[in-house]
């Protein structure tokens, strides 16, 4: 008898337990990416397949947006997060926009320029002159290529650039520029597998700046700091997973990239491998001070910034998972 009503007490925890946690509904959260879908995601896509959000009580949804779009909404309390280029927290803060970057998901600058060999750019002095195509003058892709400018005393009058959007590719295989703005985990692999071996000058080679990371508001950390950790808990952890299990990664992936499954495996588990250098790091999700100083000052010599910002407001480590 004891031992049916030992059963029957067990019976009834569980029973409430699962009661309790679906009376605490997942919280919803719209993550834009400002990118379309991308085997370069693959983190995120692990941490929604495997559960690692669920497991914080989140309901993460992915969302192509614009960069400049996301930073304003973010900035006006409309969207909790969003992943963008550290320059972006600059430029939304000078405009009044309460943005903070509390996750580093690049620990390098990912943009560069690449060229045919044959074009002969081996050195950002090499680019005066050329044709550049760019997606557009806005975003990383931008700010990248004027720091590579700025590093070899160069300016925009120096080059012919040109807005193609997202066609570096196939603007650089059929000769219509002489060099793209691309980002390193992408388009240079593309190039290489179509048997137009290439030369890359990478921004981060001469210049630390900011990479792509994860915004929140200052209202958001004031006001629900544990769901900042929560998201960045799950992120990481669907990074780490990444980094440990890049088949398994690149399988989920399929799941969210639209012909994923009929793309060239090879080329695409290329930029995953690629992507997945650029997440590797001792102390994952850290931003650096100086990273920071170096972007304000581009972005003061570039005449988008027109006074000093106070950095420490842009940026925080204090709600990462190896914060005190």
């Amino acid at each position: 008898m004891k031992v049916r009503w030992l059963s029957l007490i067990l019976l009834l925890g569980l029973v409430l337990g699962a009661c309790a946690q679906k009376s605490q509904p997942e919280v919803e959260i719209k993550l834009p990416l400002g990118y379309i879908p991308n085997v370069q995601f693959a983190p995120l896509y692990v941490a929604i397949d495997k559960g690692y959000f669920r497991d914080e009580g989140l309901n993460v949804t992915l969302d192509y947006n614009m960069e400049t779009d996301s930073v304003a909404l973010v900035g006006a309390n409309q969207l909790s997060f969003a992943m963008v280029s550290g320059e972006q927290v600059l430029l939304g803060r000078a405009q009044g926009l309460p943005v903070v970057y509390v996750m580093t998901w690049y620990q390098q600058y990912p943009v560069g320029v690449s060229a045919k060999e044959s074009v002969g750019i081996n050195s950002p002095a090499d680019l005066k002159g050329k044709k550049i195509g760019i997606p557009g003058l806005y975003g990383a892709s931008y700010i990248g290529f004027r720091a590579l400018l700025e590093s070899a005393g160069l300016q925009e009058s120096d080059v012919s650039l040109m807005s193609i959007g997202y066609t570096q590719v196939e603007s650089m295989a059929t000769d219509q520029v002489d060099a793209g703005v691309i980002y390193l985990a992408n388009e240079p692999i593309q190039m290489e597998a179509k048997g137009y071996p290439v030369t890359t000058l990478a921004v981060s080679d001469y210049m630390d700046l900011v990479g792509n990371g994860l915004i929140t508001s200052e209202k958001m950390l004031k006001e629900n700091p544990e769901l900042v950790r929560k998201m960045i808990r799950a992120t990481l952890r669907g990074i780490q997973d990444t980094i440990e299990n890049p088949d398994e990664a690149y399988e989920i992936s399929k799941k969210y990239v639209e012909n994923l499954a009929n793309a060239d495996a090879a080329i695409q588990k290329q930029v995953l491998a690629t992507s997945i250098e650029f997440w590797k790091a001792e102390n994952p999700g850290i931003t650096e001070a100086p990273r920071w100083q170096n972007m304000q000052d581009l972005l003061l010599k570039m005449g988008l910034l027109k006074e000093t910002l106070s950095l420490d407001q842009a940026y925080s480590n204090d709600y990462l998972p190896t914060s005190k």
